[in-house]
């Protein structure tokens, strides 16, 4: 809110170079504000009283939108990669697989393995849970198990993560 738009009996009034002006009422404040040919604009509507400050609306909308931007570009997003598995998958493309979790995990991506069961495989699904357990023994110097393998219809999923150094 700005100016006119400010409803409050009393407000907190912050100067323009970030000196306290102390408690007084909105139109003492707006009197200050365009004496200084600037605008009133209220940066705290929870507080008691609410806290508004002396500033070029203008500039002041700009370095908020910078700074949202320079917040997004630090932020790290955590992508999940989905590695899929068969139950008689052999030795050698088991280790192709987990180089690639392994590549996935250096990333600081997280990593689901998925192992599919079709037709007849699906009465020995119990059995085929040490292929989930052989995976992660493999990655376990850089990988924690974040999700236990879990039965979900036709799969049994795990999830993996990167481990806290």
């Amino acid at each position: 809110m700005i100016n006119e738009q400010i409803r409050d009996k009393e407000v907190r009034v912050i100067g323009e170079n970030g000196e306290q002006l102390g408690i007084m009422s909105v139109k003492d404040a707006m009197r200050l504000a365009e004496e200084a040919e600037l605008d009133l604009v209220k940066i705290a509507p929870t507080a008691q009283p609410p806290v508004c400050r002396i500033v070029d609306y203008g500039k002041f909308k700009y370095e908020q939108l910078r700074k949202e931007k320079e917040a997004k570009k630090k932020q790290k997003i955590i992508e999940v990669k989905e590695i899929r598995l068969s139950p008689n998958i052999d030795t050698n493309d088991l280790n192709t697989k987990t180089n690639a979790a392994r590549k996935f995990l250096t990333k600081g991506d997280r990593v689901k393995i998925t192992l599919r069961f079709r037709g007849r495989e699906m009465a020995h699904m119990n059995n085929s849970k040490h292929i989930l357990d052989d995976f992660a023994e493999n990655l376990a110097d850089i990988a924690v198990v974040e999700k236990a393998p879990k039965v979900e219809g036709r799969s049994m999923t795990m999830f993996l993560a990167q481990k806290k150094s």
